[in-house]
């Protein structure tokens, strides 16, 4: 038996040394040392044996076992650090590709196409301030320079606020079309009142862009009741209107292509004179009117044919804007002897559906997913 017993030990090390992988070591442990196995059966049965044997058996089967557990032990270790090393080659992860996950979110093609116009300007120079979207009919219209009798003012253009216990009383400001009671607010009509509270606030010189929500009582395929816009202004010594259009045309460049050029047009603006109207050459047509990369050449839709589009108004700042800050500070800093100033609207919205092709503002306002993504 005890010949027995050293068989099954060389030939139990003999095929643990054989074996290339931890599965058949795993098989291998049950063959030798499982309850069925032959070497484990013998030391059961050493009680059974004649006294004079039961010391000699009993001692070379439990060495056996421990020698094979030991062999068998260390030849797992051994394969499982290889089989390891060979895992983490196989599942090493480039962490140079893009990530395979689905997108979580985006931004707004409104918010995004806002921070473009802000860094454009940011480059230029200017400043990025905030202002109140509740304002005074002061610093909404009078102010800026509007007449008492400036169809603005009308309560088809504009949405006034009734008196509340929220909002602070103020003075009408005499403003014709305010009702007797009225609170003498109102949802702005433009960011323009930003840049009265800057100069009133700020000496010269200031260079400052005001985006933001603004309100007006429309509602169609290119106009809705809430909106967005930035206006502009730069207050200095000696500013022209050569000053203002280098600054739009740069900013043209950056947003719809380094070909593209810009052209002023006679306006009129209450708070600017000289105003001017701000066309970009169409993008579509390369300024032609003609869309070559169409058959036929047909006229182009974007620009009507005519090679320009535009995209927002602006001027010198009027003399009685600078004035009447004048008046609110108390001196002369603002003086139009001492300084001179441009200023400018877009609309967010508009500038948007020119660049990416949106055929209906009221698409960025319906948060149809599907449509949201194209721009995501």
């Amino acid at each position: 038996m005890i010949d027995r017993i050293a068989q099954l030990r060389a030939a139990g090390e003999a095929d643990v040394a054989a074996a290339t992988t931890t599965d058949e070591l795993e098989e291998l442990r049950v063959r030798l040392l499982g309850r069925k196995a032959e070497l484990p059966n013998m030391l059961r049965g050493v009680s059974e044996l004649p006294p004079e044997q039961r010391g000699p058996v009993g001692k070379a089967a439990n060495q056996a076992r421990q020698a094979l557990q030991q062999t068998l032990e260390a030849r797992i270790a051994e394969l499982a650090a290889g089989e390891l090393d060979a895992r983490l080659v196989a599942d090493r992860v480039d962490v140079t590709l893009p990530g395979r996950r689905e997108p979580v979110g985006g931004l707004h093609l409104i918010t995004r196409v806002r921070r473009e116009i802000e860094d454009v300007f940011l480059g230029l120079g200017f400043d990025v301030l905030e202002g109140p979207e509740t304002e005074t009919v002061h610093y909404n219209f009078d102010a800026l320079n509007h007449a008492p009798n400036h169809p603005a003012r009308d309560r088809s253009d504009t949405f006034y606020l009734a008196p509340s216990a929220n909002l602070p009383a103020v003075e009408r400001a005499g403003d014709p079309r305010a009702e007797d009671g009225g609170s003498g607010r109102l949802l702005r009509t433009h960011t323009s009142p930003m840049q009265i509270r800057t100069m009133e606030r700020e000496d010269p010189p200031i260079a400052v862009i005001v985006p933001g929500r603004v309100y007006r009582p429309d509602s169609d395929a290119t106009h809705t009741p809430q909106f967005h816009q930035v206006e502009g202004l730069w207050v200095d010594v000696d500013i022209t209107l050569a000053d203002l259009k280098g600054v739009l045309l740069s900013f043209a460049r950056s947003i719809f292509g380094d070909e593209r050029e810009v052209r002023l047009r006679p306006h009129f603006f209450p708070f600017t004179e000289p105003s001017v109207e701000v066309d970009v050459s169409c993008f579509a047509c390369k300024g032609t009117g003609i869309r070559e990369d169409l058959a036929g050449h047909p006229r182009c839709g974007l620009c009507k044919g005519t090679g320009w589009i535009e995209i927002l108004g602006s001027g010198l700042v009027d003399p009685n804007v600078l004035r009447s800050v004048g008046e609110a500070r108390g001196d002369d800093a603002y003086s139009p002897e001492a300084v001179q100033g441009f200023a400018f609207g877009m609309g967010i919205e508009r500038i948007a559906m020119l660049r990416y092709g949106v055929p209906d503002l009221r698409l960025l306002y319906e948060n149809d997913v599907r449509v949201l993504e194209q721009w995501a």
